[in-house]
């Protein structure tokens, strides 16, 4: 079998960590959306996600500064807004607005939850030890929730540059895992 070198650059496209998310934060009394696709499981109990968010970012900021966000997990529906909050700065948009999201008010945060996503996570910051270096947060998910109406969704998953793997077939192996 023959090997081919590949771009260090597309790494990225091969290791996808899981769905795109959509990440709210509110900070000076408004709320903003940013799309994310850098984040990772770190725990079960209690679930610790682990992202990266620039810090030419809108919502680096107010995530170093508030501590909480809520990530906001869209299906293939909401594509079109996934890509086009993506595509702009919330320094100059109301993305909520711009791009027909409706914000819902979180129990144990004070970012919006969005109401078309069919699951949100409210998060606070737990670990910042790696954001100088890295950009990398620690965050607890302190409460999640469903849209039990949205049966297997389908999730989105970015592979670089514009391109988007979507999920759809599910199997199941036997596991002895608990």
């Amino acid at each position: 079998m023959t090997k081919k070198a590949f771009p260090l650059s597309k790494v990225y496209g091969l290791l996808e960590p899981g769905p795109v998310v959509l990440v709210t934060t509110t900070h000076k009394g408004k709320a903003d959306i940013m799309t994310q696709s850098w984040h990772t499981m770190m725990e079960f109990e209690p679930p610790l996600v682990g992202c990266v968010i620039s810090g030419r970012n809108h919502s680096f900021e107010a995530l170093v500064k508030t501590k909480e966000c809520v990530l906001s997990i869209p299906s293939v529906e909401l594509a079109k807004q996934v890509v086009g909050i993506g595509n702009c700065s919330g320094s100059k948009v109301d993305k909520f607005s711009k791009f027909k999201l409706t914000a819902l008010p979180a129990s144990q945060v004070k970012a919006p939850l969005i109401a078309e996503c069919f699951a949100n996570l409210e998060c606070r910051v737990v670990d910042t030890r790696m954001v100088n270096k890295y950009n990398f947060f620690v965050l607890e998910v302190v409460k999640a929730w469903i849209d039990p109406a949205q049966k297997k969704p389908r999730t989105l998953h970015h592979q670089g540059k514009g391109v988007f793997m979507v999920a759809g077939d599910t199997i199941k192996l036997p596991s002895k895992m608990a």
